[in-house]
């Protein structure tokens, strides 16, 4: 298979899926960059190759075309990280579009509009909520075959296909996934970032150095199910933190004041606490928390074990206790994962637990460890931290990172891998 080192781009357009789905606020400006900036390796070597990009991506979730959800306020940005100017084309398919990408010549960069303006990426029809039955299967049936046209017209710009988005990897849309279908097995490849991820995930996943540690944050044990049931196959600590806690703790007859809780899931967590016994695995549960009386970061605050929360209180952090805890497994790791903050990191006088964790995980690293950080808020973790760059792996993937973790064949990997 094809690398971006070993490929030749000399002479040819290379159409390359990003993720430039970054956020920006009111007046349009970009507040966090790193998805750009994390493409532009791969568009700065086509570009020195001779060869010409077509970037696609979507940003948001539009339900058509938006003036907010427009590509073009973020193309000024793109011009400067890659220090040429880039092109912008009011549509990703039409004339227009075909017209520009046929002009480009050797260097040149062009930008497509948001390519979730038409329902084709997505392959989903945009349906009222009062639709019937025969509505829905009808528009369904309508979009699959409008989506074929709609794939071809975009792979008709390029010579070669390049996908750099690990963030839409696991989504099998028309420029992630069905694209890739119409260049050969020598013109489709994945682009410098698509393929770190890949190499970072599979080392930790299949070339672990034990012992393995996995940290999971995040409110709901429902949404990390199977990620947790795959990781207790593997690793052997596996640290449980966030708003889960308080359903691990209720479901063993804890007192958990007003914090977060799945009350369905009670049973669930009984049954991951004997599943983890059972494969050997050190599971560690928050012993404590730091309490507030208001979810606000300028809430009353002290401290109790986790299951005597008083009512009127809730758990927005691990407390001192958990920190010891946590620190004490992660410093002794040699392969580490962290997929979600411990505490409700956004506010000031919450993120102690979650700094107590990055702060383990990079004295780790330092001793040599492997550690990869991914999921949206484990990376704004270590960026609010400034240790973004102190970690072996940074991931920009959410969903895509989690389904590769569960042991998923990712859509968007498969069609160039071919398996």
């Amino acid at each position: 298979m094809q690398t971006m080192d070993t490929f030749n781009f000399a002479g040819k357009k290379a159409f390359v899926r990003v993720d430039f789905n970054v956020p920006l606020d009111e007046n349009f400006n970009i507040t966090d960059d790193t998805r750009i900036r994390a493409a532009i390796p791969t568009l700065k070597k086509i570009l020195k190759d001779g060869g010409s990009v077509i970037i696609g991506s979507h940003l948001g979730r539009p339900k058509g075309p938006a003036d907010k959800f427009s590509l073009k306020h973020i193309l000024p940005r793109i011009s400067e990280l890659l220090g040429a100017d880039v092109q912008f084309a009011n549509d990703c398919i039409g004339e227009e579009a075909e017209a520009k990408a046929a002009a480009l010549r050797p260097g040149e960069a062009l930008l497509l509009e948001n390519l979730r303006f038409y329902a084709e990426e997505e392959g989903k029809p945009r349906l009222s909520a009062d639709a019937t039955e025969e509505e829905t299967a009808k528009a369904k049936k309508e979009v699959k075959e409008s989506q074929k046209e709609f794939t071809k017209e975009l792979a008709s710009y390029a010579d070669v296909y390049v996908n750099d988005a690990f963030g839409t990897a696991h989504r099998a849309h028309a420029s992630t996934a069905l694209i890739a279908d119409h260049f050969d097995a020598g013109n489709k490849l994945f682009g410098y970032l698509l393929q770190n991820e890949i190499t970072a995930v599979e080392k930790v996943m299949n070339e672990t150095q034990h012992p393995f540690t996995a940290i999971m944050g995040g409110s709901k044990v429902s949404t990390k199910i199977e990620i947790i049931k795959n990781l207790l196959d593997k690793v052997d600590n596996l640290i449980l933190a966030g708003g889960m806690t308080y359903t691990f703790a209720k479901a063993f007859g804890g007192k958990i004041g007003g914090s977060i809780v799945e009350d369905d899931k009670l049973d669930l967590a009984k049954e991951l606490v004997a599943l983890a016994k059972e494969k050997g695995v050190n599971l560690v549960l928050a012993a404590d928390a730091k309490i507030a009386d208001n979810f606000s970061n300028d809430a009353k605050t002290g401290f109790a074990p986790v299951d005597e929360i008083p009512d009127g209180w809730e758990g927005l952090d691990i407390g001192p206790e958990s920190e010891k805890d946590f620190t004490e497994v992660i410093k002794n790791s040699k392969t580490i994962l962290w997929n979600g903050p411990v505490g409700v990191f956004e506010f000031n006088n919450f993120d102690k637990g979650s700094r107590a964790v990055s702060n383990a995980i990079v004295d780790a690293t330092k001793k040599g460890a492997f550690s990869l950080v991914g999921g949206g808020d484990s990376v704004a973790c270590v960026n609010k931290f400034g240790q973004a760059d102190e970690v072996s792996y940074v991931s920009t993937g959410g969903g895509a990172l989690l389904e590769m973790i569960e042991g998923k064949v990712l859509p968007g990997i498969k069609a160039i891998r071919g398996y």
